[in-house]
């Protein structure tokens, strides 16, 4: 009910109290007629003097009702005026219809009356006004160095809410928005001194400690030592940090938040300054970084801090990883991580392997999506492990490539007899329970696998891997073997069955199958290759891998020779960067011509790395390839990939038009940053 009607109901009482009173003496007459007529006699007296007092006292109530009405409006916009909170009132079209005194002090000529309120506050726009369906909307804005937060709440003018526009002055219809400011400088301020103020804890790991003074001279070991200690505490010492001692080569660090900005500013230069240290060493010192920061407590920070090791060692050392709740940062990472001789390492985790399946019933392997030679292999090696032990092996092969077809028919071929070793995603997710072990080959995302669903299905997942870690990994996964100096998948598998067991013997088929990954990862034992390499490669020869084989396995059709000389044909260089398409159509691999085209490419005098794009099934398929200039590897990771130093990729889900406008548009930024060179 409006205003109006309850005023008119409030004056009109007498005239229901004699209608009352004619009911009341109806009822008496028809008990007692000289009563009723009593009682109808009064009821008419009431109700003239009821109706004389109305029209006598009708002008002064109105001139009463008229004064009070309009004491109250003044009084009200007079308040309005003087609100503290700076307000006002917008139309739909964002110009100022009024505003109070606070308002005008604080923006004020430069928003009168009719002007657009984004001239003043760029944030505020038609975009960001309330809807019926949200009609309070609140953000931040900043105004000559001072911070707000503004609410902007829709207004629905009804016919009383029109009246009072009209009493401020407006003849707007429609709908209003009307705007505060809650000014937040001080409260910002604090939060911003506690959140700067908050304490991170670090790591620094020296990644060759031991193998850098190996070549020093004795006389000079405690010199470079105190030399690299003084850095570090120098470095962290500018920005007020406590540095301490844990061992021989590792280091606790605490600074402040304010601090790890300016030093994520400067990309984390103590990388690149250690390096310059040399006192007669024939190898430079590395350091891996590892930031904890934004966590509740200072355990936590020190948890993402052990976390963001792991993941600079796994990825290689010479970086650092700034690991917060929700995000992790990468830092340097250009050069090629120390290849160690020992395999030390790999022994530990072929026993740790071997103790696992030995308790399971059945182990069933896996690689990456569009399945390669590399992780085939692999997958074949570990086959060959299981089968040692008498358990039930199966590898996961969705979709089978013409370069992947010839290793499964000579595999298949030495397995003899024994049918379905090979199956799918489907049959996988019916044979995995609690006890088999899930082995994951050539990858350590598990988007990236051929079945995802399975990983959760069982408590035992082992991960061989030779890619770089990335935020996305496999977990939890009980053992966990990534070796990024490893050449392949391949080779990690070859040192896994030298220690797996003695009585490990790999057939003709299996040893070409393996051997015949190495080849193709190493770009023919070209690229990426160590000591370790060639001895993995020695004991798959001595294992029956026959070359000849092997070699006639790379060997492509007509179509596929064709597209792949039509991308290097076609490739624009840039900046040193040889980018190319690789036609994809009525080719049976698309994605493995693209890859053997950005190899070629290298091959180019002036070309620093390649990038090839390749559309299939809907994505396009980008292969990065370098000899030792470049870190593709960093560049695919800006991109949402991964890989190595000189050999990595990503998937897209855009048009390749979209995605080499991306590729040139994060080489720009890159160049413009300073990581690429």
């Amino acid at each position: 009910m409006s205003k109006n009607k309850k005023r008119k109901t409030y004056v009109r009482w007498p005239l229901y109290m004699i209608i009352l009173l004619a009911v009341m003496a109806g009822v008496i007459c028809a008990i007692d007629r000289r009563a009723g007529y009593v009682a109808f006699v009064t009821m008419l007296v009431y109700a003239v003097i009821a109706i004389f007092s109305w029209l006598r006292s009708r002008p002064a109530l109105r001139r009463e009702m008229v004064s009070f009405a309009t004491h109250y409006g003044q009084i009200q916009k007079r308040l309005l005026k003087e609100l503290p909170v700076p307000y006002a009132l917008l139309g739909e079209d964002g110009r100022v219809l009024w505003s109070n005194t606070e308002f005008r002090n604080i923006t004020g000529k430069s928003l009168k009356r009719g002007r657009p309120v984004s001239s003043v506050f760029h944030e505020i726009n038609s975009s960001v006004f309330p809807v019926p369906e949200d009609p309070v909307v609140t953000l931040a804005l900043s105004f000559e160095e001072r911070d707000y937060r503004a609410e902007l709440k829709l207004i629905d003018l009804s016919e009383d809410a029109r009246e009072e526009e009209e009493e401020l002055g407006t003849d707007f219809e429609g709908q209003l928005v009307a705007l505060y400011l809650f000014e937040t400088t001080e409260i910002n301020r604090y939060i911003r001194e506690n959140r700067e103020q908050r304490m991170v804890a670090g790591l620094v790991y020296i990644d060759n400690y031991d193998e850098t003074l190996e070549n020093v001279e004795e006389i000079r070991t405690s010199l470079l030592v105190a030399l690299i200690e003084r850095k570090i505490n120098k470095y962290f010492g500018a920005y007020d940090g406590i540095v301490r001692k844990l061992e021989k080569d590792r280091f606790f660090v605490v600074i402040q938040e304010k601090a790890l900005d300016q030093i994520r500013e400067n990309k984390f230069d103590l990388l690149q300054d250690i390096k310059t240290v040399n006192i007669g060493n024939e190898m430079a010192m590395t350091l891996s970084i590892s930031i904890g920061s934004g966590g509740a407590t200072y355990m936590d920070c020190m948890e993402y801090a052990r976390s963001a090791m792991d993941l600079a060692l796994a990825r290689g050392g010479d970086q650092a990883v700034v690991k917060t709740k929700d995000q992790i940062t990468y830092y340097g990472g250009k050069t090629q991580q120390i290849k160690k001789n020992t395999r030390v390492k790999a022994r530990v985790k072929a026993q740790a392997f071997r103790e696992l399946v030995e308790t399971k019933d059945s182990v069933v392997v896996m690689g990456h999506q569009l399945t390669d030679m590399d992780s085939f292999g692999a997958a074949v090696g570990i086959y060959r492990a299981a089968s040692t032990l008498n358990k039930k092996a199966y590898i996961v092969v969705n979709q089978v490539s013409t370069s992947v077809k010839p290793m499964l028919e000579m595999f298949e071929e030495s397995i003899g007899r024994e049918q379905g070793v090979i199956i799918g995603s489907a049959q996988a997710k019916e044979i995995v329970d609690r006890n088999t072990v899930v082995v994951v080959v050539d990858t350590n995302r598990p988007s990236y696998t051929e079945c995802p669903e399975i990983l959760s299905m069982t408590p035992t997942v082992v991960v061989f891997d030779h890619h770089r870690r990335g935020n996305e990994v496999i977990s939890p996964a009980v053992l966990s073997y990534i070796e990024p100096n490893a050449s392949s998948a391949c080779e990690m598998v070859a040192e896994i069955l030298q220690y797996f067991a003695d009585n490990v013997r790999l057939k003709g088929g299996e040893a070409d199958c393996i051997y015949a990954g190495m080849v193709m990862d190493t770009d023919n034992f070209v690229s990426k290759t160590g000591v370790r390499t060639f001895e993995a490669a020695a004991f798959l020869r001595r294992s029956g891998a026959d070359v000849t084989r092997v070699h006639k396995l790379f060997r492509s059709d007509m179509a596929a020779y064709k597209a792949r000389a039509e991308a290097v044909r076609h490739a624009e260089v840039y900046r040193g960067f040889a980018l190319s398409v690789c036609p994809g159509k009525g080719l049976e691999s698309p994605t493995i011509v693209g890859a053997q085209a950005a190899n070629e490419l290298l091959n180019i005098v002036g070309v620093k790395a390649s990038i090839v794009l390749t559309e299939y099934a809907g994505r396009v398929y980008v292969s990065a390839r370098s000899i030792d200039e470049v870190n593709v590897q960093i560049i695919m990771e800006k991109m949402g990939g991964g890989g190595h130093l000189n050999m990595a990729g990503v998937q897209l889900e855009c048009s390749v038009e979209d995605a080499m406008k991306l590729v040139r548009k994060t080489l720009e930024d890159m160049f413009k940053e300073g990581e690429l060179e």
